[in-house]
């Protein structure tokens, strides 16, 4: 079986969870204090990671300034999740059944909650302490190797601010707004979409 596991880059989620709870909270007038404790940072570095945010024009304090910029940054430095691709019949299913913590990303997620792509690929993140338990319902339920499921792990902050749509759970959108980006092609042109209705005219 496959290994996989989280990515061994505990100081670059720090950087990756201020953003995600940057782009969140946009008019939210959070305090940095408060923006320490929901990204798991210390009050010091964040207030240092977000100054240079500042200089950079993307934040004023913790208010999002330039959206399209920001996504860019986290873009650029974003710590990629470990991912095992399998080949599962009826993956939708298999999330609608089980109890595990999962979220939906990519194409899937787009589709739940804009409907601009063709589901062509279920993507979706799990917790790293089920990692055991998702690869039995694989050996069980799946093949391993290409196929049309990519099951992702990164850090729980990646479940941050997590949706339920039509009863599946999705990432945040700026979480997928970051995904589709990191995706490219069609998925960019559908993250923008996103950026526009969820960010407005800023």
């Amino acid at each position: 079986m496959a290994i996989l596991e989280q990515p061994d880059r505990e100081r670059g989620f720090n950087k990756d969870r201020i953003i995600r709870v940057l782009l969140n909270h946009t008019g939210d007038e959070l305090t940095k204090y408060r923006l320490a404790q929901l990204s798991g940072a210390s009050e010091p570095w964040t207030r240092q990671y977000t100054e240079s945010l500042e200089e950079k024009g993307l934040v004023e304090g913790t208010e999002v300034k330039a959206p399209v910029g920001l996504y860019r940054t986290w873009l650029d430095q974003r710590i990629e999740p470990n991912q095992l691709e399998v080949s599962l019949q009826y993956p939708m299913d298999r999330l609608a059944e089980t109890d595990l913590q999962y979220a939906l990303t990519t194409y899937q997620a787009e589709n739940l909650n804009q409907g601009f792509l063709f589901t062509s690929t279920t993507d979706f993140y799990i917790s790293p302490e089920e990692i055991n338990d998702w690869l039995a319902i694989v050996e069980e339920n799946g093949l391993l190797g290409g196929g049309n499921t990519r099951i992702r792990v990164l850090d729980d902050h990646v479940f941050y601010n997590q949706q339920a749509v039509d009863g599946f759970s999705t990432v945040s959108i700026p979480q997928l707004i970051l995904d589709l980006l990191a995706e490219g092609g069609p998925c960019e042109q559908a993250a923008k979409k996103l950026i526009d209705s969820y960010h407005g005219d800023q």
